[in-house]
């Protein structure tokens, strides 16, 4: 089998006839069904669990959009026509309503990267804002929620008259799935508040988050997008084309939860067993190791223990520009790293539950061989990868480890796919 990545210059990867091989790739709609602008309409003209938003802000005077940022792919410039559409119909003049790019800790988008993200008309005629997670003055602290998470909030939510969200929703290592609430937490919050839902993450195996709806973290999540008063989401599910096939929108609660199921129907990809080598890309998030670590979680889900996984990606801006730290500690298990917060030497709780999440899989449980032009063998040496030139190198790496008869995963999308592995009793 001949296998192809969607990185310019990656070469073809050739798996011998010997192995026995699982295939995972998102599922796609023929391309005669797409019909992106009218399943926008539609679940904009069918809201779960709210009248439809031209009704709901109808009167407001200062009405907040909070969009996700480079690091999804979301067609926003798609679904914002939409919405600002209803935001006209609902006499909304355009002076008051506001952007907030729900960036979390990343960094800044670049002002090409948000004219490719919303068109050069929102660009012109709205106010477009950067969420600033590191700046005090832009922050507002909330009381505590019942669990115990400190609540930092961008301003611009704060004194907004109506809180709306837009983004996607795809299984998700941190949070069980995106979308919903998290366009708050991490998108609009502080630093404080995401490293501690973070850091809650980090104390459970990937298995026992990703792909759940209902997990400790996604309830502090939700616990913090209500207080914070986000009052409805239009959340889109892609498929392995990218282009939308549903459009979920309405109550920040139940239109989430409608929303994660239809992402399961798409990215829940049955796999008979798990195997000893998965082949992975991390696409779309390939930036960085820090976006495209998501090609490992979703890996781990179809790996045996002890076994090899090989992820490539391009990471064309190094590890994480925003957490430096990765350089100088490198991924480890948890009980290291949970030490060293407790001595103090990690103090940024989103660093900490990072290498935790990848320190389980390739300390804890697997070999991880990074095929990689934006990061050197040192480098990953230095993370705790072995690293390899070429996805081939690292299959005859992998193989002479493993046998010429082991069992392959290839996975496409990395970056968005669950693994459903087996008769495992998996409930959303």
């Amino acid at each position: 089998m001949k296998v192809s990545f969607p990185y310019p210059g990656v070469p073809t990867l050739e798996i011998p006839e010997s192995a026995s091989i699982s295939w995972l790739e998102p599922r796609t709609l023929p391309e005669q069904e797409y019909r992106e602008t009218d399943i926008i309409k539609k679940g904009l003209e069918n809201p779960v669990g709210l009248p439809r938003i031209r009704e709901m802000v109808k009167g407001k005077k200062k009405v907040l959009i909070l969009v996700d940022d480079y690091t999804r792919n979301t067609p926003i410039h798609l679904i914002l026509w939409e919405v600002l559409k209803e935001m006209s119909a609902a006499a909304i003049d355009k002076d008051n309503i506001k952007l907030l790019i729900a960036s979390g800790t990343h960094r800044p988008m670049t002002q090409a990267e948000k004219l490719k993200k919303f068109g050069h008309h929102v660009m012109a005629n709205y106010n477009v804002l950067d969420h600033r997670y590191d700046d005090p003055k832009e922050l507002v602290q909330l009381p505590n929620t019942a669990g115990g998470t400190e609540i930092w909030v961008n301003r611009a939510v704060i004194e907004s008259d109506y809180v709306v969200g837009i983004g996607q929703i795809v299984p998700h290592r941190v949070a069980g799935f995106s979308g919903g609430g998290k366009i708050i937490q991490p998108g609009a919050c502080g630093a404080v508040t995401t490293g501690q839902t973070h850091w809650l993450s980090a104390r459970f195996p990937g298995t026992e988050i990703i792909g759940r709806i209902d997990n400790p973290v996604r309830q502090e999540i939700e616990a913090v997008a209500k207080a914070a008063g986000l009052k409805f989401i239009v959340n889109a599910v892609l498929d392995g084309k990218t282009k939308i096939v549903h459009c979920i929108c309405g109550d920040p609660l139940e239109a989430f939860r409608l929303g994660a199921r239809k992402s399961m129907e798409i990215f829940g990809i049955p796999i008979p067993e798990p195997v000893d080598i998965v082949i992975t890309d991390s696409h779309p998030a390939d930036l960085n190791l820090w976006q495209a670590a998501k090609g490992i979680y979703s890996a781990d889900l179809a790996l045996k223990p002890e076994g090899i996984l090989i992820l490539v990606t391009p990471c064309p801006e190094g590890v994480s520009v925003e957490h430096p730290q990765i350089l100088d500690i490198g991924y480890r298990p948890f009980a290291e790293v949970e030490s060293m917060v407790k001595r103090g030497e990690i103090r940024d709780l989103t660093l900490a539950a990072h290498l935790v999440h990848v320190g389980r899989v390739i300390y804890e449980k697997a070999i991880g061989v990074l095929v990689s032009s934006g990061i050197d063998p040192q480098t990953a040496a230095k993370l705790g990868f072995h690293w390899a030139a070429s996805p081939q190198e690292a299959l005859t790496f992998a193989l002479k480890r493993k046998g010429k008869k082991a069992s392959i995963a290839v996975i496409k999308n990395g970056g968005e796919i669950m693994p459903l592995v087996g008769s495992t009793g998996y409930e959303l």
